[in-house]
């Protein structure tokens, strides 16, 4: 069990874990923003990946396990790192040795986790029964339609954004600190980081237009 063992080999496993999830993030991103200007784009994308063998036998289980695997090691890190604050308190001055994101990287995980939830609630799950459950004929036109009509309650809607805004300040520590927890430092990690930076912001941020966008204009 050297990876529950190793505070480094714990640190390169969360970072790696992390790294493959905002890979997923930017893919997922490039599909929902298709249907603020494609409807027919977005449905064959999303039929596609709700259809595919290799996406949903194998591609899925992985990205599940990779989101499990990434915030299970992630209380793992907070628990040792706060026993490890407890022994050394007399040093330890939070507000002078890091920033406010990266001590409460707990927190935003979090809300990050309630919105998975969530998330999981209103397309994974019907998606499951509608296809294996209820064993309804393969639709192609009907992702749309179930997209745009989550939107359509402000509540729910809201509750979108604020999920987008914790998922902004989660990247914007963890992304880029995961280049240095696994080793990489050359003449790249200072645009690696600003790129991280970057990405941070602008990814969630589309989320959040796309939400707005669809609860807006529908």
């Amino acid at each position: 069990m050297g990876i529950i063992s190793s505070s480094i080999a714990r640190k390169v496993a969360m970072a790696l874990s992390g790294l493959f999830l905002v890979l997923f993030l930017g893919q997922h991103f490039t599909i929902n923003l298709t249907s603020t200007f494609s409807p027919e784009t977005f449905n064959e994308f999303s039929h596609f990946m709700g259809t595919n063998f290799l996406v949903q036998a194998i591609l899925q289980p992985v990205l599940i396990f990779g989101v499990i695997f990434h915030f299970v090691m992630g209380f793992i890190l907070e628990v040792r790192n706060r026993a490890a604050r407890k022994i050394n308190y007399v040093n330890y001055k939070g507000s002078a040795n890091s920033s406010w994101v990266s001590r409460n990287m707990i927190y935003s995980g979090l809300v990050i986790l309630a919105f998975l939830g969530l998330h999981f609630y209103d397309f994974w799950f019907p998606e499951i029964v509608h296809k294996y459950i209820e064993s309804n004929p393969a639709d192609a036109t009907r992702y749309y339609g179930e997209l745009v009509e989550k939107f359509e309650s402000p509540v729910r809607t809201g509750l979108y954004v604020l999920s987008f805004v914790f998922l902004a300040l989660h990247l914007f520590h963890g992304f880029a600190s995961s280049f240095q927890s696994v080793g990489f430092n050359n003449k790249y990690a200072t645009s690696l980081k600003k790129f991280a930076k970057f990405y941070a912001i602008a990814i969630p941020a589309g989320f959040v237009f796309i939400a707005l966008f669809h609860h807006f204009n529908h």
